[in-house]
């Protein structure tokens, strides 16, 4: 005993130090008993009170971050690993699943968006049976959409940060992944495609509308999704002298929104996109049509063109211009079916 007091006198910060952080790093160590013996040489006078409260305060510090940054760069994967080893797992990973819900509550109570989203997620990937799942899903959704309507975080909780639409999208793609048949995912779908479509990235709001419609053919904002995708395949036509790819596409959506959806008030809209869109398609038909008649003489493709483009728009005036360049066609072909005579011929000796 008077060689372990000795010992402490002569090292004490030192001893302090290591037996701290020891225990701090989780080994079974006697750190209470040193603590003791180190507050009984302070009395003596055999041991500086500075120098004990430091050692002791920067080894449990040093503990605490060493484990901050393995937790931080290993995740669940080494929570996962303490759970397994300790005394009640189930208990453990509960309790550092409501302890990472929690976290996320209080961040995203300071519109620290981003850190709220990631201790949610934990929550959500690795302890999917919690009881607070459809309300990890929520707050999910309520984070991503909140971003892409461009509310801007706060940094440390206080400052005003950037905005981050973009982040938005990803979180709400993220929240549809995590529970793809959750009541959310309709609603981050749509959202994902407004999204897109305020960057102008089209083709990708198409692809989320698309995965709305196939996913949940009854939902109620099922009707919305084909409309957005007759307007957005209608927005990437360029006009009658283009490809008509996206004006048929467009097409097709708009029919299939009033046929499956007849009594919706936006039918009206419907039409209008409708028909604006059979005039572009017949316009291009009366294009081709022309060039194959007037710039080739090609009176057999000019027909074909000019009856699609009565086809797709019958009741129209480009319809009535297409049946009355067909009868040009009719008169083109009767007059060079005529018989030419023949040219006299002068012979010179």
């Amino acid at each position: 005993m008077d060689n372990w007091i000795d010992s402490m006198a002569r090292h004490g910060g030192g001893l302090v130090f290591a037996v701290c952080l020891v225990e701090a790093l989780g080994l079974p160590v006697p750190a209470a008993i040193v603590l003791l013996t180190a507050g009984a040489l302070v009395a003596l006078g055999k041991l500086a009170l500075g120098t004990a409260i430091l050692a002791a305060v920067t080894a449990f510090l040093l503990g605490d971050i060493v484990y901050f940054l393995l937790g931080r760069y290993t995740g669940w994967w080494l929570l996962g690993i303490l759970c397994r080893i300790s005394a009640n797992p189930d208990s453990c990973i509960l309790t550092s699943a409501e302890a990472f819900y929690r976290l996320g509550k209080i961040r995203l109570d300071r519109k620290q968006y981003s850190k709220a989203f990631e201790a949610l997620q934990v929550v959500a990937v690795q302890y999917p049976s919690t009881t607070h799942f459809d309300e990890i899903i929520g707050l999910q959704y309520h984070i991503g959409s909140s971003l892409l309507d461009g509310a801007r975080g706060r940094v440390w909780g206080i400052f005003p940060g950037f905005q981050h639409r973009d982040k938005g999208i990803e979180y709400l793609k993220t929240t549809i992944f995590e529970a793809p048949y959750s009541d959310y995912s309709p609603i981050a779908m749509m959202s994902v495609a407004r999204g897109y479509q305020y960057f102008k990235e089209t083709a990708e709001a198409i692809d989320a509308l698309d995965q709305m419609v196939n996913s949940f053919p009854q939902h109620p904002l099922t009707p919305e999704a084909y409309l957005y995708l007759g307007l957005a395949h209608a927005s990437l036509v360029e006009g009658p002298y283009y490809d008509q790819a996206s004006t048929r596409d467009a097409i097709t959506f708009y029919e299939d929104f009033m046929i499956l959806f007849p009594s919706d008030n936006n039918v009206a809209s419907a039409e209008k996109g409708l028909i604006d869109m059979k005039k572009v398609l017949a316009e291009s038909k009366m294009k081709i049509a022309d060039f194959y008649f007037k710039r080739r003489s090609n009176y057999k493709a000019a027909r074909v063109f000019y009856n699609e483009a009565i086809t797709v728009y019958p009741d129209s005036d480009i319809a009535k211009l297409a049946r009355e360049r067909l009868t040009e066609v009719d008169a083109a072909v009767a007059k060079s079916t005529e018989p030419q005579p023949k040219k006299k011929r002068f012979y010179f000796f």
